[in-house]
């Protein structure tokens, strides 16, 4: 018998299922979205009818009403987050539509992607034992980032060699988040080998060391910056990451052999 577990609505609610060696969850469906996250062991999962490996950082994406069943092969650790669209406005929503998150689905994510979906299902966890509004409001910040997370990784190419993907995941988010990053331990942390590795594969794909690279970034952001806005150079400095002048102004002038204040006056208004 095909089982309704009813939950309540307007909520954002993460839980820890334990399953037992060789347990069956019977064919049921949920009134609300619901994913499913593997920390650890595996089994399989039965989606669209359909049987899928359901392994250790596998991700099931379940709407609503769709019957859904599992097994697992030894004891089985999976994160539930369950949640309600009504929680997303419509611009989400249509987002979400268009890249097919209005079907079941199993989602096959990249080492870069798992730990970032870790990372944010960990933080939900937090905030959900504080219990207060404010701690609402983080879950919901938290899912919306998820799910961002997720559709990036639809459009991520397939790269089977393990030190290629992972120098090019870590260019793409220096692309996006040089004025956060402080140090090449955070990012050797980011995909959990050491920073002796990073520099060396790194080094292998793009010829350079990943803080070099950062530092380009940066000096290029910086230079748009300088002739296309009237930002002040502190101003500036504090937005591409640096938190001292003295050594924007130093690695500025070692990139550009001049000063930022005389690249400003020598190009703002050229051409």
């Amino acid at each position: 018998m095909l089982g309704n577990q009813n939950i309540l609505k307007n909520s954002i609610r993460i839980r820890e299922n334990k399953h037992k060696d060789r347990n069956l969850v019977q064919k049921h469906y949920h009134q609300i979205h619901q994913i499913l996250y593997v920390l650890e062991n595996s089994g399989e999962i039965i989606l669209n009818e359909q049987v899928h490996s359901f392994t250790q950082d596998s991700l099931a994406f379940i709407t609503p009403y769709s019957p859904h069943s599992i097994t697992s092969d030894t004891k089985m650790t999976v994160l539930v987050l369950e949640f309600e669209m009504d929680e997303f406005g419509n611009d989400m929503k249509m987002l979400l539509h268009q890249h097919c998150f209005d079907e079941t689905r199993l989602i096959n994510m990249n080492l870069f992607t798992s730990g970032n979906v870790r990372q944010l299902l960990r933080r939900m966890l937090y905030e959900q034992s504080q219990g207060k509004v404010i701690n609402q409001m983080s879950m919901k910040i938290c899912l919306s980032e998820l799910l961002l997370i997720l559709l990036r990784n639809r459009k991520e190419p397939s790269i089977t060699n393990a030190n290629t993907f992972r120098a090019e995941r870590l260019r793409k988010y220096m692309d996006t988040h040089y004025f956060e990053v402080t140090n090449a331990t955070e990012l050797s942390q980011k995909i959990g080998i050491s920073t002796r590795h990073v520099n060396t594969i790194f080094k292998e794909q793009y010829n350079t060391t990943p803080m070099k690279y950062l530092n380009e970034v940066r000096m290029e952001v910086a230079k748009k910056l300088l002739v296309e806005t009237d930002n002040d150079i502190p101003s500036i400095c504090f937005e591409i990451g640096f938190e001292s002048l003295a050594t924007f102004y130093r690695r500025f002038k070692e990139f550009t052999g001049v000063s930022p204040k005389k690249f400003r006056l020598e190009n703002k208004y050229s051409g």
